[in-house]
This record gives structure tokens, C-alpha cells and sequence, in this order.
């Protein structure tokens, strides 16, 4: 029991530790341009593509079969369809106005609030790998931990500038 405790501690020092640098320097930085933003979001979601397509698939493929591989992305898939859907209609505003600034700014949120419900998510299998890491080893444990100290680095910068 000790031993889950520590692990467990660890995780979330790391994981909340990378997330708050991120944060620190997104509001440190001074306010980046819609196409700088836009530019990043763009950068980013195709990285994250790639990685799933080459890296993610073919080694749950290889771990286990099509079906269940399939199954994982389809209830991903709802589930950030479904958050989409909330997120939409409960910060949709009227689009009977001319301000294309307010309607990015609606957008932009919307957005960070859809990346910042998948990030939450995505934090869960995080910590199952640390904790996985510690089992095999406590090397592993902590490499892995400070990877994805260095993993979070991005997505506190990301959430501090649409909170």
C-alpha cells in the first residue's frame, strides 16, 4: 500500500509540475496573434495525427486485435463528439452580428475548452503508464514520469491561453 501511495504521489507531482511550467510560460509570453494560435492548433493536431496513425494503431494492433483497436478509437471518438456537442451548445451565442472578432474569440474558446476536456481525459492513461513504469521498475517509473512532466510542458501553455 506504501508503495501505490509514492507512485501515486509521484504521478501527480510530474504530471501537475509539467502542466504548471506550461501554464507559467503561456502567461509570461505576451499575447500571440489569431494566426500565430491558429498556426499552432494546425501544427499540433497534425503531429497528434501522425503519432496516433504511426505509433498508436500499429502498436495497439500489435498488442491486441482490430476489433478491440477499433473499439478504443470509436468510443474515443463519441466521447469527444459528445463533449464537442456540450461545449457548442452551451457556449454558442447568437451569429445575428457582424463581429467576426467575437466570434473568433467564441470559437477559440470553445475550442480550448474541447482540448482541455481531452487533456483531462487523456491524464488518466498517464498516470497508468507511471504507475505501469514503477512496477516494471523504478527506473522506468521515473523516466517515465519525467517525460511526461516534459509531455505537459505544452498542454499547461496551450490551457493557460484559453482559460
Amino acid at each position: 500500500m506504501e508503495t501505490i501511495i509514492k507512485t501515486t504521489l509521484i504521478g501527480l507531482f510530474f504530471g501537475t509540475f509539467g502542466t504548471t511550467i506550461g501554464g507559467v510560460i503561456g502567461v509570461k509570453l505576451k499575447r500571440t496573434s489569431n494566426k500565430f494560435l491558429s498556426f499552432i492548433l494546425s501544427f499540433a493536431s497534425g503531429l497528434m495525427t501522425a503519432i496516433i496513425c504511426f505509433e498508436l494503431i500499429p502498436e495497439a494492433l500489435e498488442i491486441s486485435n482490430l476489433l478491440v483497436s477499433l473499439l478504443g478509437i470509436i468510443i474515443g471518438i463519441i466521447m469527444m463528439a459528445i463533449c464537442d456537442l456540450i461545449v457548442d451548445k452551451r457556449f454558442s451565442k447568437p451569429s445575428n452580428t457582424v463581429d467576426n472578432f467575437n466570434n473568433i474569440q467564441n470559437n477559440l474558446l470553445k475550442t480550448g475548452i474541447i482540448v482541455s476536456i481531452g487533456l483531462a481525459i487523456h491524464n488518466f492513461p498517464e498516470g497508468l503508464a507511471i504507475g505501469s513504469g514503477f512496477e516494471a521498475s523504478l527506473k522506468l517509473g521515473f523516466s517515465l514520469a519525467i517525460a511526461i512532466c516534459f509531455h505537459d510542458i505544452p498542454e499547461g501553455r496551450f490551457q493557460s491561453r484559453h482559460q
